[in-house]
């Protein structure tokens, strides 16, 4: 199998972390966002949406969004429950990620580590904060309760967490007022075939 993503991206590194905890052979292949790499014609026939990371399977076939094909992967393995209900609460754990975390962390790493913090998008870099600190509250109310997100195992709702979380300082969320979410982080990393984000 493919995949195509950029090493720096948090929902590309959730792939590769999944990859790398499961012994999955794959392809890597880089893609250059900045470039204008996703917005290509190659590109856009295999996810007219134009984003990464993006899973090409062997029989030619694709699959996008981060947690769509970590779960894909990861079906059958301990990171994936079979359980009806654990199955739920790891989607909803990825619901909150792309609705409640993403938006305010993911985003305002990206306006102060990609783009520079430019004067023009200081006012939509503070007020990212105050959604991303909500964020890391609920993450660590949970987290004060069960050592994973989903309950006592590590699943995919802690991959798709940790991507971002794991660099929130680089978008101005310091962690030092969230021990039970630094406690998961070390956690997360101990993990065996864990591959730290390049």
């Amino acid at each position: 199998m493919k995949i195509y993503g950029d090493t720096q991206s948090g929902n590309c590194y959730k792939v590769q972390l999944v990859c790398q905890l499961l012994n999955i052979d794959h392809q890597w292949i880089d893609v250059d966002i900045l470039a204008g790499d996703t917005k290509s014609d190659d590109f856009l026939k295999k996810n007219p949406n134009g984003k990464i990371p993006l899973l090409e399977l062997d029989s030619g076939e694709t699959l996008s969004e981060s947690n769509a094909i970590i779960n894909y992967l990861a079906f059958g393995s301990d990171l994936y429950p079979n359980d009806r209900l654990a199955q739920a609460r790891v989607l909803q754990w990825q619901f909150f990620e792309q609705y409640s975390h993403e938006p305010f962390i993911a985003v305002a790493r990206f306006i102060n580590k990609y783009l520079g913090l430019p004067a023009d998008k200081a006012d939509e870099y503070a007020a990212k904060q105050t959604g991303g600190h909500k964020a890391l509250q609920v993450m660590e109310q949970q987290l004060a309760e069960t050592p994973f997100l989903a309950g006592e195992k590590v699943t995919t709702a802690d991959i798709s967490l940790y991507a971002y979380t794991h660099v929130a300082d680089e978008g101005g969320f310091e962690l030092e007022a969230y021990p039970a979410i630094r406690a998961w982080l070390d956690r997360v990393a101990a993990l065996p075939n864990f591959r730290p984000m390049v």
